[in-house]
């Protein structure tokens, strides 16, 4: 016993914690950024993956939301996927101030070719720390982040 208080143990095991997940945050961004398609951002897959799994239109706001970041950062990542053609922006209908944002077949295609060349990557690191270990810490990461998402 090193005669801590509780409370500094907590915070000690906090600190070394969020320093792990930033850290493999960090290199896990770095990583699967090397082998996204040429001219595909780390942000415009995160939003093309989360179109084609939602598989409906979003407004801008909603996937300003959904990402935690500005609307103005969404913004500036939808102008540059509808661009490229991998999203229709549409007005709404009922209420022109509001848009609606939707995968177009260029971008689920784009979306399928970044998925398989960074599931390998993904893969690998599985492979490597064990599925059940992965399976087995999963709970606590969806907890977390739900906890984190709550008092955002």
């Amino acid at each position: 016993m090193t005669g801590k208080p509780a409370d500094e143990k907590t915070e000690d095991i906090a600190v070394a914690l969020f320093g792990e997940l930033f850290m493999a945050d960090q290199l896990a961004r770095n990583r699967i950024s090397r082998v996204l398609p040429k001219g595909m951002e780390l942000s415009h897959f995160g939003v093309l993956n989360h179109l084609a799994r939602v598989n409906d239109e979003r407004t801008p706001a909603q996937l300003a939301r959904a990402f935690h970041v500005t609307r103005g950062a969404m913004t500036n990542t939808l102008a540059r996927l509808e661009w490229a053609g991998h999203v229709h922006i549409r007005p709404d209908w009922d209420d022109a101030r509001r848009k609606f944002v939707a995968i177009s077949p260029a971008g689920r295609a784009a979306r399928d070719a970044a998925v398989q060349a960074v599931a390998p990557l993904i893969a690998e690191v599985v492979q490597q720390l064990g599925a059940d270990r992965v399976r087995a810490v999963l709970p606590v990461l969806r907890e977390m982040r739900t906890r984190l998402e709550g008092e955002g």
